[in-house]
């Protein structure tokens, strides 16, 4: 048996819970780090890059998952750890402003079990759907499970904004305790027994870690994908920490506003990912290129004009070319997923788990890098000129990365594929 429709849509919800509470930390208490403790971007810029960082254990979670099976366990075990970290990074903002090093060392650990807990469920979740699911059925599979993860992570955004208003500390920690513990108590009925209906391959024989990396990273599409993974999202997430600091210094946003821009902006990449995947998998409309192509060249547009307004406009309405840049980002992410789900399956059997662990790891380790760089470089222009200024470098260099992005798409990826159901990699090259 493979995946029905239903299990998919029930693993989605998994991937809404990742996303529900992954939100928090880089919207809602970013912003209050930067803007009412009056803390350096870089500082949640630096939390946020170590959560990625300890996603580089990625591939070895997905190794597991591929030696041993029982990924059940992981996702549901991964999610109490994501829990765990995501009431502590609040519990952390609070103690911050009031005794500095103690909220630093607390928010350093409730990161990194943050980090542990995406790397272990989210990785052992991918694993389950790419070894699952049916061949033809992987691209819209991808499509339903991201979507449902925008939309959790889209819906928490607003919905904390709308009662974070007026804020206050008890507030705070009674929001996010109700978004982790719901987010463990669906993860568990969602996954359970799901992963006992369906039959995988036979699993392989036992070997060392390393041993299996080094088979996968032997297969030439394995590492160009892995190359233009961590570009993209490299381009993809160097706005994540600053865009709220960046509405709150410039425009005036209140801590309320600016999680529901953040929430504003991941509508529109739902709505993105909405198009691609009803365009490329069920009317098969586009190359995978295309859709590559055309997200990357629409988001630097769309980040040209947030810039833009910043500096010369800045009584313009920022929320339209926000949601225009969210709805680029998601026709980009959605078609680069689906070439991940397609080539996830190429190679070498029952190893699908380590090449969803490699390219999370890639993706994660440029989230970290591009957020933290965009951070950084906010802050370091911010001492040199004034807010407007500096944050439109930022959102140009962003949008030349995305030009760089669209550029490697053109080169590598197979504009005569029809569907996300293939990979679309140039052979042979």
């Amino acid at each position: 048996m493979t995946l029905s429709w239903l299990n998919i849509v029930r693993l989605g919800l998994v991937q809404m819970c990742l996303g529900a509470i992954v939100v928090l930390t880089t919207s809602t208490l970013n912003r209050l780090m930067v803007v009412e403790l009056a803390l350096p971007a870089v500082l949640p810029g630096l939390l946020v890059a170590l959560h990625y960082g300890i996603q580089i254990t990625r591939p070895s979670w997905g190794f597991m998952s591929d030696t041993k099976g029982q990924r059940t366990r992981f996702i549901i075990g991964g999610m109490v750890i994501l829990a765990l970290g995501g009431f502590g990074a609040a519990a952390g903002v609070l103690v911050l402003d009031h005794a500095f090093w103690p909220g630093l060392l607390l928010s350093i650990l409730a990161y990194a079990l943050i980090g542990l807990g995406v790397a272990s469920s989210g990785t052992s979740l991918l694993a389950l759907l790419a070894t699952a699911t049916a061949p033809e059925r992987r691209a819209a599979a991808a499509t339903i499970t991201w979507l449902m993860m925008i939309a959790g992570i889209a819906v928490t955004a607003g919905t904390v904004g709308a009662f974070l208003d007026p804020y206050t500390p008890a507030l705070l920690m009674k929001i996010v305790a109700i978004v982790t513990g719901g987010a463990v108590v669906v993860t568990t009925l969602a996954v359970w027994g799901v992963e006992g209906r369906v039959i995988a391959r036979k699993e392989p024989d036992e070997m060392p870690f390393w041993d299996g990396m080094k088979e996968v990273w032997a297969e030439r599409k394995a590492r160009i994908f892995t190359l233009f993974v961590f570009l993209s999202m490299s381009a993809y997430f160097m706005q994540e920490l600053i865009l709220e600091p960046y509405s709150g210094l410039v425009f005036g946003f209140t801590p309320g506003q600016s999680t529901s821009l953040s929430g504003a902006q991941n509508g529109g990449v739902f709505l993105g990912m909405v198009v691609v995947g009803l365009g490329a998998t069920g009317l098969r409309f586009g190359s995978l290129r295309s859709w590559v192509v055309g997200g990357c060249i629409g988001s630097a547009a769309a980040l040209a004009l947030i810039s833009g307004i910043g500096m010369y406009r800045p009584d313009l309405p920022l929320l339209p070319a926000v949601v225009l840049m969210g709805f680029f980002n998601g026709m980009f992410a959605v078609a680069a997923i689906g070439a991940m789900m397609a080539l996830a399956g190429e190679g070498r059997d029952a190893r699908e788990g380590t090449r969803m662990g490699l390219w999370g790891a890639a993706q994660a380790i440029a989230a970290g890098f591009g957020g933290l760089l965009g951070a950084a470089a906010a802050d370091t222009l911010r001492t040199m000129t004034s807010d407007a200024p500096a944050f439109s470098v930022v959102f140009l260099t962003e949008a030349i990365l995305f030009c760089l992005s669209a550029w490697m798409a053109l080169r590598i990826m197979d504009g005569n594929r029809p569907t996300t159901e293939n990979a679309g990699l140039v052979p042979g090259e």
